[in-house]
C-alpha cells in the first residue's frame, strides 16, 4: 500500500536529511543488489554446468546489455533530475508533460535499438571477440535479453527513475527488485526443464520474462495508483526549455554509461588474446566485483532527486548534509568490499565455477581489481551530483576524462608493457587519478555554489 502522506514535499523538504537519504536510497540500493544477484544468477547457474565457453559467451554480452541501461539513463536521469526541480518550483502541469514525454521517447529509443541489434548482431559479436566456441552462446543470450528484452529493460529503468523523482522510491525499488527476484527463481526452473545444450537460451528466457513482469508492475503503479503526477494518455507538448533540460543532463549520463560499457568491451577484446579461460575468469570477476558498484549506483539514484530539489530551492545546508552522509556510506561500503575481495577471492570465484584454471586466474584478477572499488564510487558519486545540479557539461567532461583520457589509454599501455595482469590493473590506476581530479573540481564547485546561494 502506497503511503500518500509521504509526498515529495514531505520527503524532499521536510524530512530529516539522513532519514530522507535512507527513505530514498534504501529501496534503490536493495533493488540494485537484487539486480546484481540476478546478473550473477545467470553466471552461477551456467557455471554449475562447468562449461567455460557458455560462461564466456554470456560474459561477452554484458557490455551490450549495459548499453540498454545507458539508453535508459538518457531519458530516465534527464527527466528524473528535471521533475523534482519543477516540483520545487510548483510547476506541476509542466512536470506531468515532461513525464509523458520521457516515457514516449524511451519507447521509441528502445524499439529502434532492438531492431538495430537484430540487423547487425553478427558484426557486433565478432567485434566483441566471439569465437568459434562462444559465438552461438553469445547470440542466444543477446537475442533473448537485448533484442527481445530491450524494450521492457529500458522502460523499466526509465520508469524507476521517474518514480523516484516524485518520491516513490519504495515502489520503484519493488519494481526493479521484482524483476531480479523472479529471474533468480526462473533460472534454475528453466534450466531444469530445458536440455543442457539450451542452457544459455534458458537463462536468457528467464531474464526476458522477469523484465517484462517488472515493466508491467511499474506501469501499473504509475497508471492505477494515485501518484502526484497524472499520466495523461495524449501527446505531450513540453516547453522547449524542458526538452533541452532533459537532454542536457540525459545525454551526458548516457555517454558516461556508454563509455563505461566501451571500457568493458575493450577489456574483453584485449583479454581474448589470452584465451577463453582468461575470458571466463574476467567475465566472472566483472560480475563478482559489482557489489560496491551496485550499492553506489543505488545510493546515487536515491539521492539525486533530493539534491536536485534542494538545489532548486537553494537550500545549501540541507543539500550539504545529504551529500556528506551519502558519501560516508559509499566510502564505508567500498572499504569493506576491498577487504572481503582480497581475503576471499578464490572462494568467490569457486562459487561460480569449479574449473581449476578459471578459479586461479579469476582469483588473481579479482584481487588486482578490488582496490578500484572505492575510487570508482568516488568518481561516479561526483558525476551524479553534477547531474543533480543540472550541470550536464561538467558531468560529461568527468566521464570523458575518466574513460577516454585515462582508462582506455591505460588499458592499452599496461597491456602492452605488463601483459595480462597489466590489463587487469589498469582500472585501479586510472580511477585513482580520475578520483583526485573529480574531487578537486567538486570542492571548487561547492565553494562557488555557497557564494551563489548567499546572493
Amino acid at each position: 500500500m502506497i503511503r500518500k502522506r509521504l509526498d515529495s514535499e514531505t520527503v524532499f523538504a521536510e524530512m530529516e536529511p539522513k532519514q530522507a537519504v535512507r527513505y530514498m536510497a534504501f529501496p534503490a540500493i536493495v533493488s540494485q543488489l537484487i539486480v546484481l544477484l540476478y546478473n550473477l544468477a545467470d553466471t552461477f547457474f551456467l557455471g554449475q554446468i562447468n562449461d567455460p565457453y557458455m560462461v564466456a559467451g554470456v560474459s561477452l554480452i554484458l557490455p551490450v546489455f549495459n548499453i540498454t541501461l545507458a539508453l535508459g539513463c538518457l531519458v530516465g536521469i534527464g527527466g528524473g533530475v528535471l521533475i523534482p526541480k519543477m516540483l520545487a518550483r510548483y510547476e506541476r502541469e509542466e512536470a506531468e508533460r515532461v513525464l509523458v514525454f520521457c516515457l514516449l521517447l524511451a519507447l521509441i529509443i528502445s524499439a529502434a535499438f532492438s531492431v538495430g541489434l537484430f540487423a547487425l548482431h553478427s558484426l557486433l559479436l565478432r567485434m566483441l571477440g566471439a569465437g568459434e566456441n562462444t559465438f552461438d552462446y553469445a547470440w542466444q543470450y543477446l537475442f533473448m535479453v537485448v533484442v527481445l528484452g530491450g524494450v521492457p529493460t529500458i522502460m523499466s529503468n526509465v520508469l524507476a527513475n521517474l518514480m523516484r523523482s516524485i518520491s516513490y522510491a519504495r515502489e520503484a525499488g519493488i519494481g526493479v527488485a521484482l524483476g531480479g527476484g523472479l529471474n533468480i527463481i526462473f533460472d534454475p526452473l528453466l534450466l531444469y526443464l530445458l536440455p543442457r545444450e539450451q542452457a544459455v537460451f534458458a537463462v536468457g528466457l528467464a531474464t526476458l520474462i522477469s523484465n517484462i513482469i517488472s515493466f508491467a508492475y511499474l506501469m501499473w503503479v504509475l497508471c492505477k495508483k494515485q501518484t502526484e503526477l497524472k499520466l495523461r494518455l495524449e501527446w505531450p507538448h513540453p516547453q522547449r526549455t524542458s526538452v533541452k533540460a532533459v537532454f542536457t543532463v540525459g545525454i551526458p549520463s548516457a555517454v558516461g554509461t556508454l563509455l563505461f560499457d566501451i571500457g568493458y568491451m575493450i577489456l574483453d577484446r584485449l583479454m581474448t588474446n589470452y584465451g577463453d579461460i582468461a575470458m571466463a575468469g574476467i567475465g566472472i570477476v566483472l560480475k563478482a566485483e559489482r557489489f560496491p558498484l551496485q550499492f553506489g549506483i543505488g545510493l546515487c539514484q536515491g539521492i539525486v532527486p533530493l539534491i536536485a530539489y534542494c538545489y532548486a530551492r537553494r537550500d545549501r545546508q540541507r543539500m550539504n548534509k545529504i551529500i556528506g552522509y551519502s558519501c560516508a556510506l559509499g566510502v564505508a561500503v567500498g572499504i569493506v568490499s576491498i577487504v572481503l575481495y582480497e581475503l576471499a577471492a578464490p572462494a568467490i570465484i569457486r562459487f561460480f565455477i569449479r574449473d581449476a584454471g578459471t578459479v586461479e586466474l579469476g582469483a588473481n584478477f579479482l584481487r588486482a581489481r578490488a582496490p578500484a572499488a572505492l575510487f570508482m564510487f568516488l568518481c561516479f558519486f561526483v558525476v551524479h551530483i553534477y547531474q543533480a545540479f543540472g550541470r550536464g557539461g561538467t558531468a560529461l567532461f568527468l566521464g570523458i576524462m575518466r574513460w577516454a583520457m585515462l582508462n582506455f589509454p591505460m588499458m592499452f599501455i599496461l597491456d602492452r608493457v605488463f601483459g595480462m595482469y597489466g590489463l587487469v590493473w589498469a582500472q585501479f590506476t586510472a580511477d585513482v587519478l580520475a578520483a583526485m581530479i573529480s574531487w578537486i573540481m567538486f570542492i571548487i564547485t561547492l565553494k562557488k555554489t555557497e557564494k551563489e546561494f548567499a546572493i
